[in-house]
């Protein structure tokens, strides 16, 4: 307190010097100018000579007045700086509050809260942008789970909190048609997927190694600005992938598709590859490689 009360102190002491010294400059110069008047032309009107040298006293006053207006409106301008620093600051530590509140609650036991704690995961990112990467990869991970249908869940309660992860990615990825997106990975890999539906949206990278897919899966008219990996999945049902555009690497090895799987008018911006992959039933009519593909014999077809 005494550091305030003195720098405050000596902040008065300094103003009350200026306009002294502001008040003695424009009486020095109401003189002079003044003065000079008379003296070079002494048969002038004294109300005149008056008349000048107040009008070049009154000017010190004013520059005076208006860089002392300068200066309150740059002390006003830096004050509004810190309030809004100092807001900012208090909504970043209750996004994090947030955002720490709704990780906990994605392994609680019962379905309806970890349905809430994704929806406001998925609201946080939505209202601040720098979490939807973060969001994004606690949503994949909660796919990564382990996960088997049994008969002791009758209503597939945990599906539906995993269909609602699955919405919420797909809620969260820039649409097809949005010029200059921002560019969010996904990694489902080992994941369980369902009725997973990225249609019409945009991804960098988009990784599904090892994962599982159930009953009908859409990936058509996407753009994956990225790479492209599937090794080692499993379809058992329908697989759309058909008028996307992968720019990177798009690799097939070891994938088995024992449904059908549509890729019309798909194009394939990088090294592709098939390598054992495994072919029920594919559509393939329209396919474009920028570079040769060894393709496996479902797709000569």
């Amino acid at each position: 307190m005494r550091f305030l009360w003195g720098t405050g102190e000596r902040k008065h002491r300094r103003q009350r010097s200026l306009l002294l010294m502001t008040i003695l400059a424009s009486i020095g110069m109401f003189a002079l100018v003044g003065g000079v008047l008379l003296l070079v032309d002494p048969g002038a009107p004294k109300h005149e000579a008056i008349k000048t040298g107040g009008l070049a006293g009154g000017a010190i006053v004013a520059l005076y007045a208006l860089w002392l207006n300068d200066r309150r409106r740059k002390v006003e301008e830096a004050r509004q700086e810190l309030e809004s620093q100092r807001i900012e600051h208090d909504r970043s530590r209750v996004a994090d509050e947030r955002f720490a509140r709704a990780v906990e609650l994605l392994g609680h036991e019962t379905a309806q809260v970890r349905v809430g704690a994704m929806h406001a995961l998925a609201g946080l990112a939505k209202s601040r942008a720098e979490y939807t990467q973060t969001v994004l990869d606690i949503l994949c991970a909660y796919l990564r789970r382990p996960y088997k249908k049994t008969k002791n869940d009758p209503e597939e309660t945990e599906l539906e909190v995993r269909l609602t992860s699955q919405r919420l990615i797909e809620d969260l990825l820039p649409r097809l048609e949005e010029e200059n997106a921002p560019r969010y990975d996904l990694n489902l890999t080992k994941a369980h997927l369902e009725f997973m539906d990225l249609s019409y949206r945009q991804v960098g990278d988009l990784y599904m190694r090892v994962a599982r897919f159930e009953d009908s899966n859409s990936f058509h008219h996407m753009l994956i600005h990225g790479h492209f990996y599937v090794t080692e999945a499993e379809a058992n049902g329908r697989f759309h992938m058909h008028h996307t555009e992968i720019r990177g690497k798009a690799w097939f090895s070891r994938f088995k598709s024992r449904g059908i799987a549509v890729f019309t008018d798909t194009k394939f911006g990088g090294e592709t590859k098939f390598a054992n992959s495994e072919w029920a039933d594919v559509k393939a009519d329209g396919c474009t490689f920028a570079l040769e593909a060894d393709l496996p014999e479902a797709w000569r077809n």
